[in-house]
């Protein structure tokens, strides 16, 4: 190996020897290394990622270590070179962290929804008002329990952003933040028979264990899309792109998007697939 590095090029110095060694020594644990994605708790809590990841590794050989957290905490593992590619779902969130240089080669994957739900005596009067806007009106004026993850995820992002079109600044006592993921905080809003924001993938997983309704559903405001995007390798040298960008082909292909239209829970399609169009077609 030492003789290649010379024949390549003259070494100049012991630190500049020791620096071509260490990186063909990176590489060479890297090869081995699993793949590092940093993506949601509703991907993970879903049980998307079951479905999903086993097929990928089967197909490419490539294991991968998942790391479900909120998105904004995935997008700053990225930035701190400890995750090799994001599947995130906070668009604004997304570009800034693309923008700053930290991630390349973004790609649409998929969409849900997210819902509004609450107990069955629904004590806002929420039920059947098609205005997401009227319906978290209503929850202030009556200053009903309402549980936000308050974690910076995506769909914390997107809770804030819903309250500010309505005009409402949340942060009365009725309004309580878990800095918790969205399965416990579906079972938080259970057990205190309070409203939540969730997003319908992990509503839909965790339907059987609740006793809340979806009270809420519907309309722009509520679209709910995921991107994954490779970790800009110029920034750390452990970046695993090539593997990285294997995992973004792979889901944005047909093979990959099948998968995500054909995964259900209790008879319901938790995801959409679209990298591609009339992908049932392909």
């Amino acid at each position: 190996m030492i003789f290649l590095i010379q024949t390549v090029m003259p070494l100049k110095s012991t630190a500049y020897f020791a620096a071509l060694i260490g990186l063909l020594f990176s590489a060479c644990v890297q090869a081995n290394s699993p793949l590092r994605l940093a993506t949601t708790t509703s991907t993970e809590n879903s049980g998307l990622l079951a479905e999903l990841l086993p097929a990928f590794t089967k197909q490419t050989g490539i294991k991968v270590d998942v790391i479900a957290v909120g998105t904004g905490k995935a997008l700053q593992i990225a930035r701190n070179g400890d995750a090799d590619v994001v599947m995130v779902h906070a668009r604004q969130a997304e570009d800034v962290f693309i923008a700053e240089g930290f991630g390349v080669n973004r790609r649409d994957v998929m969409k849900n929804d997210f819902v509004i739900v609450g107990p069955q005596a629904d004590p806002a009067l929420i039920k059947g008002k098609n205005s997401t806007l009227n319906a978290l009106r209503k929850i202030a004026a009556k200053q009903s329990s309402f549980i936000s993850r308050g974690d910076n995820s995506g769909t914390h992002k997107k809770e804030l952003s819903i309250w500010k079109h309505a005009g409402i600044e949340p942060n009365k006592a009725w309004y309580k933040e878990a800095g918790q993921g969205m399965g416990k905080v579906l079972l938080m809003a259970n057990e205190l028979g309070a409203y939540t924001l969730t997003d319908r993938g992990t509503w839909l997983a965790y339907q059987d264990k609740l006793s809340l309704n979806v009270l809420n559903e519907g309309g722009v405001l509520l679209i709910n899309p995921y991107g994954i995007i490779a970790v800009n390798p110029a920034l750390h040298n452990d970046i695993q792109y090539l593997k990285a960008m294997s995992l973004i082909a792979w889901i944005t292909s047909p093979a990959g998007q099948r998968l995500i239209d054909s995964f259900q829970k209790n008879g319901q399609r938790l995801f959409y697939p679209t990298a591609i169009k009339d992908v049932l077609n392909q």
